[in-house]
């Protein structure tokens, strides 16, 4: 039985990559492409890095002849679903919605994206014009097809929602709040500061990057009523509040005059598992 399992995984990995089938009636001009991390940068012209900063893994793409409009598909998987979705919101546009395709993607007159599982899909279209319709449908049968959840990443629930700017949460790969202790986690901004969730392996590794934080923002004082943190005035990032919670670090930063940053840590702390 060891042929079906071998065939299936076959199967379920063709089904990854990207064919002209999206738009009935379109056919596949060229051969398809394939690129891994040694040979991106050359397909995108040196505008890699933003890819491998996310776990870049490996693309594939294929172009399409739908009528008069050549379509331009190409499909990357990265390390992680979390690593795919910050790809994704990392190329929104903040001032368009975000539409249910996949677990989120964002339509414009020449582009769609969107990001399901482990992928992040993207469909350029040319020449100039308006194809938001015809992108949009190739996306929606595209993210049936593919493999993963449409599930967004849960942290994304723990952020308040009120005064939230358009386009946060979204992950940061690296140095968040430009801190390099601070390798990775999410970002909000508020029109009254910027709340972050920092992302560790395990406990341990989390109190260790805490006690560094503890030395990093000194003099500060303790939180109370049970939350382990504490508050401080930083001449960069203001009035800042940080509080361990497993293997997680959450917190405040450059929190306005006249509100609580600790209030705020305890309602960001009540949302984390």
């Amino acid at each position: 039985m060891r042929w079906l399992w071998v065939l299936a995984l076959a199967s379920s990995l063709s089904a990854q990559k990207p064919d002209c089938s999206i738009v009935p009636g379109s056919r596949q001009q060229g051969e398809a492409r394939e690129f891994d991390t040694d040979t991106l940068y050359e397909y995108m012209n040196g505008n890699s890095e933003g890819y491998f900063l996310y776990g870049f893994r490996r693309m594939h793409g294929v172009t399409c002849q739908a009528g008069p409009v050549t379509l331009i598909v190409d499909l990357s998987e990265f390390a992680s679903p979390e690593h795919a979705y910050g790809m994704f919101t990392g190329n929104l546009d903040p001032r368009l919605p975000v539409e249910k395709i996949g677990a989120g993607g964002q339509v414009t007159p020449r582009k769609v994206i969107f990001v399901k599982g482990h992928y992040f899909a993207e469909i350029a279209a040319e020449p100039e014009a308006d194809h938001t319709e015809l992108l949009r449908k190739a996306a929606q049968a595209w993210a049936a097809k593919l493999q993963g959840s449409t599930d967004p990443p849960p942290a994304l629930g723990w952020f308040p929602k009120d005064g939230i700017q358009p386009g946060f949460p979204r992950l940061v790969p690296q140095s968040v709040l430009g801190l390099r202790l601070l390798r990775r986690g999410y970002l909000a901004q508020y029109d009254y500061g910027r709340a972050v969730v920092i992302l560790e392996e395990t406990p341990e590794a989390a109190r260790g990057v805490f006690e560094k934080l503890k030395e990093r923002f000194s003099p500060n004082e303790p939180l109370r009523d049970g939350l382990e943190g504490f508050t401080a005035q930083d001449r960069f990032l203001g009035r800042v509040c940080f509080f361990l919670k497993g293997p997680r670090i959450g917190g405040w930063t450059s929190v306005a005059e006249g509100l609580d940053a600790a209030a705020l840590a305890r309602e960001l702390a009540a949302k984390m598992p």
